[in-house]
């Protein structure tokens, strides 16, 4: 009886943890919400007030959308974010497979170098890869923005961490079946790596769609700019950032992200999981 009452008691201090927890992770976002409901005059009103006294849904999406190209800016963000994942893609299947199922002299080696790479943070390298564009002519252009990020070593750790679980025997029946190595990376491989890939895609994704600082970098022209790039473009000389729009603006950024997440959840704790086991 004792038990059963410990566990109950386990479980409400944790529920309430968690519960906690959303709160603290989901109070911007609500905050960033209702702000882009609101109307100048309530917005400098200040306060912790979720619903406005006076709407201003129609005016500040509008201005969203008119103040600034943000269509233009969400479509740069769809082809950085869509190529920078396909090639990360390409590349980190075949290295994955090699590091996980081939048998080839200094392998090991090259997963602790892979696992090195991953402590090396973006910003250290920064400005050797910025010096390398600018002299190969690429500043201010989609392959800036891409190149720097086509060989993503997380992906690499990732895929081979799920190959791991796949049993040999697979492998070995492919290659009866007369099958290249390249042939069972795209045929047998990828097909069974799908969880993982998009695991792996919801990260790549997120991270190079928030990306803020690498395309304040490399870009000066605004028609190349990224979302939150394009954000910042929400400031008036006369009164700095106008809130309603730009919180409209930051809402209707993040949507996308939030469906691509909902949609792919399960898929993901799946990969996450399976990646894990080993």
């Amino acid at each position: 009886m004792r038990y059963g009452k410990s566990t109950t008691a386990g479980t409400i201090v944790k529920h309430g943890v968690l519960a906690l927890g959303a709160v603290f992770v989901l109070a911007p976002f609500v905050q960033m919400i209702s702000t882009s409901l609101k109307s100048s005059k309530d917005i400098s009103q200040g306060g912790l007030r979720l619903l406005p006294d006076e709407w201003a849904i129609v005016e500040n999406y509008t201005e969203a959308f008119t103040a600034t190209p943000l269509l233009q800016f969400m479509l740069n963000g769809v082809i950085v974010t869509a190529s920078i994942f396909v090639l990360q893609v390409l590349i980190a299947l075949p290295c994955a497979y090699a590091l996980a199922k081939l048998r080839w002299r200094g392998r090991d080696t090259v997963f602790a170098l892979v696992i090195l790479c991953l402590l090396i943070p973006p910003h250290a390298v920064a400005i050797p890869v910025y010096i390398l564009l600018f002299q190969l002519g690429l500043l201010d252009t989609y392959a800036s923005l891409i190149l720097p990020f086509i060989i993503s070593v997380f992906g690499i750790f990732l895929m081979r961490q799920f190959f791991m679980t796949v049993p040999d025997e697979l492998i070995d029946a492919a290659r009866m079946d007369g099958m290249s190595e390249f042939g069972i990376v795209w045929r047998v491989m990828a097909p069974t790596a799908v969880p993982a890939i998009i695991a792996f895609g919801i990260f790549s994704v997120i991270a190079h769609w928030n990306d803020y600082f690498w395309p304040l970098i490399v870009l000066s022209s605004e028609e190349l700019y990224t979302p939150p790039l394009g954000v910042a473009t929400f400031r008036t000389a006369e009164v700095g950032y106008v809130f309603g729009p730009l919180m409209a603006a930051s809402t209707i950024i993040i949507a996308p992200l939030v469906i691509a997440f909902l949609f792919a959840q399960r898929r993901f704790i799946e990969g996450i999981t399976l990646t894990g086991m080993k």
